[in-house]
């Protein structure tokens, strides 16, 4: 689901107008940000955690040639799902989510 189909939802959900729900999804959008780079953390009760960590420096290697390659460490966001998002994942059909993935491809 992209931004525009999100914001096409909240706009029939609410009943605003497309350009208030945008308003809206991305103010939304940017607290979250603003709260992940502040705080670090932004726990969102029942839908899960986002919370930033370190990934340590590392080497790879580079597909074509093969040489080594440094990968210098970096910061990165990790999400944790809350227990109702838990649940409600663990309620669906396999199958059907693996069939929507491969038609994505």
């Amino acid at each position: 689901m992209t931004k525009r189909e999100v914001v096409q939802s909240v706009a029939e959900r609410l009943g605003l107008t497309q350009a208030r729900a945008k308003a809206v999804v991305q103010a939304t959008l940017d607290a979250m940000l603003e709260t992940i780079l502040r705080m670090r953390r932004l726990e969102l009760r029942n839908f899960g955690v986002f919370e930033v960590r370190i990934r340590k420096a590392r080497t790879a290697r580079n597909p074509r040639t093969g040489e080594p390659v440094k990968v210098p460490e970096r910061l990165t966001v990790s999400f944790k799902p809350g227990k109702l998002f838990e649940t409600s994942l663990r309620d669906e059909n396999v199958e059907e989510v693996r069939r929507h993935l491969k038609a994505r491809r």
